[in-house]
């Protein structure tokens, strides 16, 4: 099975803070992922489905970014947002996620088909951030091989994934990234 979102979502290792407001009430909450299309956001205050609220946030350095989104979600204490983004907006946030992933404090896993190959793909950094995801994707869906040319950032937390990925379900490693063979080797 393959992503069928439009946008990649974007999860952090650290969940950067984010303020929202909605009928005039004002509330805080943190960012569990996000993606051009819109944000996966943990919050006590009661955002009601199917109306607009105001947000902003910044994805550790980036500018801040400000705009109206609709809550089209929720799951306990998560709602599931879309952004009514402009072209400004939507280049902030690719520039934000780009910084993110490069510095290795965010993270995308992506299983894609390549000539009757699954490949899981890591981009940014490979933490246990990512455990929940990378679990799935090896017991639920059969990876044969993870491409992790993109990683930016490895802890212990991730070489720990990559060993149980190959040892206890014999997925090959193609194209790690220096910092991966660095941690391998050590």
């Amino acid at each position: 099975m393959t992503e069928q979102r439009k946008h990649q979502r974007i999860r952090f290792n650290v969940l950067p803070p984010v303020r929202i407001g909605q009928f005039g009430l004002a509330g805080t909450g943190a960012l569990e992922n996000i993606s051009l299309g819109g944000l996966l956001l943990r919050t006590e205050m009661p955002l009601k489905v199917g109306e607009a609220f105001g947000c902003e946030f910044t994805v550790f350095d980036s500018p801040l970014i400000d705009m109206s989104a609709v809550v089209v979600s929720k799951i306990g204490d998560r709602y599931g947002v879309r952004f009514q983004a402009g072209p400004i907006s939507e280049v902030l946030i690719q520039d934000a996620i780009d910084h993110a992933l490069a510095s290795g404090k965010a993270s995308v896993l992506s299983i894609n088909e390549l000539q009757g190959r699954k490949v899981m793909r890591i981009a940014g950094g490979l933490n246990a951030s990512l455990r929940s995801d990378f679990m799935h994707s090896l017991t639920r869906m059969g990876v044969d091989e993870m491409d992790l040319s993109g990683v930016t950032e490895i802890d212990n937390a991730g070489l720990d994934l990559c060993r149980i990925a190959v040892e206890q379900h014999r997925v090959g490693i193609v194209r790690p990234s220096s910092c991966v063979r660095a941690l391998m080797a050590a």
